[in-house]
């Protein structure tokens, strides 16, 4: 995300507020009341219409607490907890029930993944039964449950009215100190000489040290007038309510038919039946009614006709019940289904809260607690990263990418959530120069922030289409043989998509060995894998940096988390500090030449002297590679030996034809993204998003050999990371497992159990083709410290969907766990 603020001088303001929120829906009144519960006294909200006008008021108002993952599931849960004792708190009345939530699977695949996330629920205490079809009928007699494999039931989760709890929340906000101005329209808003930022409504200017932007979908348009690019686009969202029905009580459980494409609750003693359909409807601002507080769209009963022909059969009875009310409303969506908040980037104390892609009710609470606490304590208190709103590259701001992505986003609510699922619109936006190469030799594309990426290859004339499965995948036959061949040949993978940042200026190597935990003041050549730490030395970073010259250092990260490593950056850089900052990713393609015969390729096509004695482990050289000059980094991420060559973009094609000509008689092969994930969890090396977040430490995740607790200056953490190190045993560290039946696949989220007891989970798993069974990396947490002892010596299972898996554990990776093959290149 790329800001351009335009500054103006001050204007002389009506009213001034330490914190000014715009949008008077969920998100801007949970956080109003969060921030007053904190303390924060000087609170205003503004809104141009009522409060919940926009979308709020239209919600369907579903309480549901377990996601697919720990770290949505940590934010989703605290709607229950704050919901169930709001009323009291407020005496405002909030239609909070917990009449559960019955969630029906029609396929043995959706059954799977269900108890999958029932799983996830037990790791916070929640209660999750899986049960049969007998059962679901028992709870719910109405639906048909001959079409119906079993279903998962939900006893805490429920409903809320979304207006009187966006109301209940406002009069909590108010009781502790809040203010809210109603009929209150924003019609221009700027950031001041001095950084004050000023909002212009019918009443005059309003003043605020911090703003927040929590207006729903018209966030984006209102965000632009400060330079900041939010991409979120709007959609069509339906819902049809009954008549009255003899069956439907006040104590029947919200029906999730995802197969179906529906959720169905009680409304008064009526059916509300809404939709996530499997495509949807798309919205351009343009279309909306202009000045409406209370927006309702026009009926589309074309669209609405697969849902409610699922619902029918789910519940028969449908088929003769009268309807009463199609509703059909807008609703904003961002590019990868997940909610925004935070910090902008390069915009000091401006905040957004939006994009809830129709889960504002569900998320809203949590969301608003996070968001608080980030505001008040100046940093996120919990791991908020991959909803982190400086997670997004500029260009997913376009209207035509937003448009035409917006509408599969909304159907994969109630999709299977595949591993390694790849999206299927807006696709093509960002290319490596050897697309067409990788295309001819087989490529099966995904797509990270954009790229098209190889993922598997496929034999020749066979088909490159994902076949998704929680078992076996179709592409593990080939990923297998691309496994094999970088463990006895060479695998060539296409890593242009690292991001690239250039840091340069007389400062660069003071501001960097403040912001790396590592020491970056080396020799030129030498490649430091190093971290950026937070002030409680969490970790915000996983980078290499090369130091090119003194003045002058290439930082490489992963592509995924690129936009947010380079706003980590750009936030410390300060006025005193001659230091400049410079994308550079699409100047270099990188090609990554791995495997036991990587240097005998690499040898034919260049004079280097490529001997451990002249091109050690971890050092850069520029060497000639055909006719071109490149950066040679003798790095791997497999565990093998090999480079990293980054490349002039407009060089890659003859490097690639060089090396692969080169590479016949060594039986070089192409390798994806998925024997990347393979082969790197095989050595246990970690990655970023997965094993390493911001409240991981080094110490935890086994990185301390990392650090340098020495070099002058310290580090941002390191009085933290110090603090840990001083009382260890450490209570939560990173640890391999195997699993003992080869059969079972591992992904992430799956249960770590220690004893019998949850002491963790999976945060990366995969099939290692070269141990032959299932491997992955999961934090444990103990309360009298997890020693090797302890690890080495103690009964470890691990669950996947319910069932117990007994599995080996270590420190260190089941793989070549020494790193000999690396010492005998």
């Amino acid at each position: 995300m790329i800001s351009h603020s335009p500054l103006r001088a001050r204007e002389v303001p009506v009213r001034v507020h330490d914190v000014v929120i715009i949008g008077g829906g969920i998100a801007g009144t949970s956080l109003a009341y969060h921030l007053a519960k904190l303390g924060k006294k000087d609170v205003v909200i503004l809104e141009r219409h009522t409060l919940t006008s926009g979308t709020t008021w239209h919600a369907a108002g579903l309480i549901m607490q377990t996601r697919g993952t720990h770290a949505l599931t940590e934010i989703a849960k605290y709607n229950v907890e704050l919901y169930a004792s709001l009323e009291a708190e407020t005496g405002q009345a909030t239609g909070f029930k917990q009449n559960g939530t019955l969630g029906v699977a029609r396929t043995k695949d959706r059954l799977y993944e269900t108890a999958r996330n029932a799983s996830v629920a037990k790791s916070f205490g929640l209660e999750a039964h899986m049960i049969s079809p007998r059962e679901a009928k028992e709870l719910y007699p109405a639906i048909d449950s001959s079409i119906i494999e079993g279903a998962v039931f939900i006893p805490k989760d429920g409903q809320t009215n979304p207006i009187d709890t966006c109301m209940s929340l406002a009069a909590g906000a108010k009781k502790n100190g809040a203010k809210i101005l109603e009929k209150t329209e924003v019609t221009d808003l700027w950031r001041t000489l001095g950084g004050m930022y000023q909002v212009r409504t019918n009443y005059g200017v309003i003043e605020a040290e911090v703003l927040v932007l929590a207006c729903g979908l018209w966030t984006r348009d209102l965000a632009a007038k400060l330079g900041v690019r939010v991409p979120l686009y709007a959609a069509e969202h339906f819902y049809t309510v009954t008549e009255p029905m003899d069956f439907v009580k006040p104590t029947l459980p919200v029906l999730r038919d995802t197969d179906g494409h529906v959720y169905i609750k009680e409304d008064a003693g009526k059916l509300l039946v809404g939709a996530f359909e499997p495509w949807g409807k798309a919205l351009p601002m343009a279309k909306l009614p202009k000045g409406s507080a209370f927006i309702e769209l026009w009926e589309d009963w074309e669209h609405f006709e697969l849902p409610m022909t699922k619902a029918t059969e789910i519940i028969p009875a449908l088929q003769n019940a009268g309807i009463a009310k199609f509703f059909n409303g807008p609703e904003s969506f961002t590019p990868d289904l997940l909610f925004m908040i935070g910090e902008v980037p390069g915009m000091r104390n401006l905040f957004v809260s939006a994009g809830y892609n129709s889960e504002g009710i569900e998320f809203g609470a949590g969301a608003g607690r996070a968001l608080a606490e980030w505001i008040v304590a100046g940093a996120p208190q919990m791991d908020i990263s991959f909803v982190d709103v400086a997670r997004y590259h500029p260009f997913q701001i376009n209207l035509s990418y937003l448009r035409d992505r917006i509408p599969e986003v909304l159907g994969l609510h109630y999709k299977i959530h595949w591993p390694w699922h790849q999206p299927e619109t807006s696709r093509g936006v960002r290319k490596s120069a050897l697309h067409d190469r990788w295309a001819r030799l087989g490529a099966s594309f995904g797509e990270g922030m954009g790229w098209e990426r190889p993922m598997w290859f496929a034999a020749e004339g066979d088909s490159t289409e994902n076949v998704y499965s929680y078992a076996e995948p179709n592409w593990f036959k080939n990923t297998k043989l691309e496994c094999e061949a970088a463990r006895s040949d060479a695998v060539l993978f296409d890593q242009s998509s690292f991001g690239k940042h250039l840091v340069q200026g007389r400062d660069a190597c003071t501001f960097l060995q403040r912001l790396c935990a590592g020491n970056v003041d080396v020799p030129v050549g030498k490649l430091v894998y190093t971290h950026m730490l937070n002030e409680k030395g969490g970790i915000e970073t996983d980078i290499t940096v090369n130091r090119l010259a003194d003045t002058q250092f290439l930082i490489i990260s992963s592509a995924t988390v690129h936009p947010r490593d380079k706003a980590w950056i750009m936030r410390h850089i300060t006025d005193d500090l001659q230091v400049t900052l410079t994308d550079v990713t699409s100047a270099y393609a990188v090609l990554s030449l791995q495997g036991p015969k990587s240097r005998d390729i690499l040898s034919k096509v260049t004079d280097a002297d490529l001997s451990n004695e002249a091109f050690p482990f971890a050092t850069s050289q520029e060497i000639d590679v055909g006719y071109a000059r490149v950066i040679a980094n003798r790095l791997t991420y497999i565990g093998e030996l090999g480079w990293e060559l980054h490349i002039p973009s407009e060089m890659v094609q003859h490097v690639f034809d060089v090396l692969w000509e080169a590479g016949n008689e060594h039986n070089l092969k192409p390798a994806g993204y998925h024997a990347l994930e393979h082969l790197r969890s095989e050595r246990a090396y970690r990655e970023y998003e997965l094993d390493l977040t911001p409240v991981d430490t080094l110490l935890e995740a086994g990185l301390a050999f990392t650090i340098d607790w020495n070099k002058a200056g310290g580090f941002i953490g390191k009085k933290a990371t110090a603090a840990q190190k001083a009382s260890m045993p450490l209570k939560k560290r990173l640890v391999s497992f195997k699993l003992r039946d080869p059969v079972p696949i591992l992904f992430r989220e799956e249960l770590i159990r220690f004893n019998g007891d949850i002491v963790g989970f999976i945060s990366s798993g995969v099939k290692s083709f070269t141990l032959g069974t299932s491997i992955g990396l999961g934090y444990v947490n103990h309360p009298d410290g997890v020693t090797k002892d302890l690890i080495e010596n103690s009964g470890w299972q691990l669950e996947i969907a319910g069932e117990l898996y007994d599995a080996d554990a270590s420190l260190q990776a089941f793989f070549d766990p020494l790193g000999e093959r690396l010492r005998r290149c």
